[in-house]
């Protein structure tokens, strides 16, 4: 049953590529006149007309993405939203045609549902991981660089340039592209050998239990250690510390010798004292989490 399904819905493609082609060009006036009449009056009979005689772009646009592995029912379908986009957001009264606005859109769209689609991990996100992906073939087979193997320096320098991206960007598209979707759950040897899944090399960085309760204690300890040592110091060598070390953006030596009234020489001064104290006052607890604790 869905055997059937499938080769009527290639069919039914195929008549609507048909009739796509078939449809009438449209001249300059009358396409002007169908876009004002859709803008100004919401005629969906001139919409349908204007969308209809341009899905031909559609079609066209598609053809050149089936390289890509996808239905080319499914390109079609995707570039025909993109033509309704550009029809929804055509000016009619600027001097250009319908078709060479609508193409951006259609393109964009196919692309779009590419990218989603190709793989089921998404492939680009940056302006840079797009480019690549729809032209580093291109230019590859231009530079006839390896065609069975990895990219030479030379070549990946050259794509770099030619598209403006970085190496690092061209190796990691190439790897991308080099590679295929896997399941983790497949066998590693593939031969029922119970030889494990991929799953299981697979390294978890997050920090185990033991280390997440280990550094949270620390971290107690340690504000515990340094509040102590603060409370040791007289108002204003707290008042500085917490002023220059204990702010995410301190204030300048400056700003608070004019808060308290003396040179910046002499709070510099200061706060070498209370670091001193605090220094010794840390020590005697065993550590000195100074360094770590308070900003430089």
């Amino acid at each position: 049953m869905a055997h059937m399904d499938t080769i009527e819905a290639q069919r039914a493609g195929r008549r609507f590529i048909n009739r796509a082609m078939k449809a009438p060009m449209l001249e300059r006036e009358h396409e002007r006149d169908l876009a004002r009449r859709w803008r100004d009056e919401g005629d969906e009979d001139a919409l349908h007309e204007l969308v209809n005689s341009y899905v031909r772009l559609v079609v066209a646009t598609a053809a050149r993405f089936r390289n890509y592995s996808l239905p080319m029912g499914d390109l079609v379908q995707e570039g025909t939203v993109g033509l309704m986009q550009a029809a929804e957001r055509f000016d009619p009264d600027r001097e250009v045609r319908f078709s060479t606005y609508a193409m951006w859109w259609i393109r964009v769209a196919i692309q779009d549902y590419i990218l989603r689609n190709w793989s089921i991990v998404r492939t680009g996100t940056t302006a840079a991981q797009k480019s690549l992906f729809f032209n580093i073939r291109r230019l590859r087979a231009q530079l006839n660089d390896r065609p069975d193997g990895p990219l030479t320096k030379t070549g990946q320098s050259r794509i770099a340039d030619a598209l403006k991206v970085s190496v690092a960007d061209v190796l990691a598209m190439e790897g991308r592209l080099s590679g295929i979707d896997r399941s983790l759950n497949a066998e590693i040897n593939g031969d029922g050998d119970n030889g494990g899944e991929w799953q299981d090399l697979l390294v978890d960085q997050r920090p185990d239990p033991e280390e997440v309760v280990r550094d949270k204690h620390d971290a107690n300890t340690y504000s515990e250690w340094l509040q102590d040592a603060i409370s040791q110091l007289n108002e204003r060598e707290q008042m500085i510390i917490r002023q220059r070390r204990l702010r995410e953006k301190g204030l300048t030596l400056e700003s608070l010798g004019r808060m308290l009234g003396i040179s910046k020489e002499r709070v510099r001064q200061i706060e070498c004292q209370a670091l001193g104290k605090m220094k010794i006052s840390l020590s005697e607890k065993g550590g000195n989490p100074l360094d770590a604790s308070l900003p430089g």
